[in-house]
């Protein structure tokens, strides 16, 4: 088999994020067809564990502990450099030489990177093929942030925003492909990038619908007699954080004026202080969780209120495989485009959502149509095909 290199930015397992589940399953079935060197960071001391879950699937690899508050301080360095500072954020010299190594080793032509900040390991003296994963134009998520904010942050975001678009365009401009997670993202970033528009393309995520299936059977972890609205994600992420606290805030009293049995439950790793705050005896904040099907198979809704977003959510689409009705904002479902009639409500009026959700908790109807949906449209089989082809193709 061809050898591949294959750079992440963050440890591949477990995959229970966006962006690891998508790099992840690019990593299991990309396996079967070349000989995989991958270099990646750790930046959670607990994913260390799960590095045997890996080597397996590679011909050789390279992990590099990442202190997050170490690395947010080498990244001012792109202050002075007029770089982005996400790029300082990840340089690292043993990294380098890594790749230096493999590159010359092992006679690697084609490298997949995944996060434009992966493409910093490869130079001029590197001959070699590349097809880069972007996932979200993040440049634009950065614009958002700075949207949101005030003062100095405010400032930080829109220069981030700038320098990594111009960073963006200039990767863009070196692959023979740029991969973006949904027709809109990639659409987005022909906008902004015309110079490369013939280049740019979508892979869509996926969702293994074996595992999140309604057929399982799991013990509720909810208590009787109530109505459970369910919110899943990593909620150390800002993006997570500002959603269920609008939602925790503006939704939820309206919904407990009409219905005195609903409970909203905050599911997953790692909440803030703002997010812990919110838990009362309508809202309970679990923090990590062993398996969030349970929480998803005996919800009765499953929301995503996110005022910031890019891409395709992988928990919508994981909810709909769960045969869930989700409510969600445009953001949230932006990436995800259908034309069937599905067991949906998108809004972005906080007073639109509490009637709708209202609404749906009195009719508890069937959402089989979305796990159908899901079936069709998102199969990590049939879109890690168009991945292959990409590389295999020069």
């Amino acid at each position: 088999m061809e050898d591949l290199l294959f750079l992440v930015h963050r440890i591949p397992y477990p995959p229970n994020k966006g962006d690891k589940i998508r790099s992840y399953h690019f990593l299991k079935y990309l396996s079967l067809n070349f000989k995989i060197h991958l270099g990646t960071f750790i930046d959670d001391p607990n994913d260390s564990q799960y590095i045997y879950k890996l080597n397996d699937l590679c011909e050789s690899f390279c992990y590099i502990e990442l202190n997050p508050l170490i690395a947010k301080i080498k990244s001012l360095q792109g202050l002075v450099t007029g770089q982005p500072l996400s790029l300082p954020y990840y340089k690292n010299k043993r990294m380098q030489e890594w790749v230096n190594q493999t590159i010359s080793t092992h006679s690697i032509t084609k490298v997949l990177i995944f996060s434009s900040v992966m493409a910093q390991f490869i130079n001029e003296a590197h001959v070699v093929d590349i097809i880069v994963d972007f996932v979200d134009v993040d440049s634009d998520k950065w614009r958002q942030y700075a949207q949101q904010s005030k003062g100095l942050k405010r400032w930080i975001y829109q220069r981030e925003a700038h320098y990594l678009l111009s960073y963006e365009k200039t990767i863009a401009e070196q692959a023979r492909a740029s991969v973006f997670v949904s027709a809109q993202e990639a659409e987005l970033f022909k906008i902004l990038a015309p110079e490369v528009s013939h280049k740019i393309t979508h892979i869509n995520n996926g969702v293994d619908t074996e595992y999140f299936s309604p057929k399982l059977s799991f013990s509720s972890p909810y208590p009787e007699d109530n109505q459970i609205i369910v919110f899943t994600g990593a909620m150390d992420y800002w993006a997570n954080v500002d959603a269920v606290l609008w939602f925790a805030k503006a939704i939820c009293p309206l919904i407990s004026q009409k219905l005195t049995s609903v409970k909203f439950y905050i599911v997953g790793s790692k909440p803030t202080k703002e997010v812990l705050a919110l838990a009362n005896n309508a809202i309970v904040v679990t923090g990590a969780v062993d398996d969030i099907r349970p929480y998803l198979a005996h919800a009765h809704i499953v929301v995503a209120p996110l005022r910031i977003a890019r891409g395709i959510q992988n928990k919508v689409l994981e909810a709909m495989a769960m045969e869930k009705y989700v409510v969600a904002t445009r953001a949230a479902m932006e990436g995800i485009a259908y034309q069937q009639e599905l067991a949906v409500t998108v809004a972005d009026s906080f007073v639109l959502i509490a009637s709708e959700i209202i609404e749906q908790l009195q009719k508890n109807v069937s959402a089989q149509q979305n796990r159908d949906f899901v079936q069709t449209m998102f199969s990590w089989e049939y879109n890690i095909k168009q991945l292959l082809s990409l590389l295999q193709n020069q």
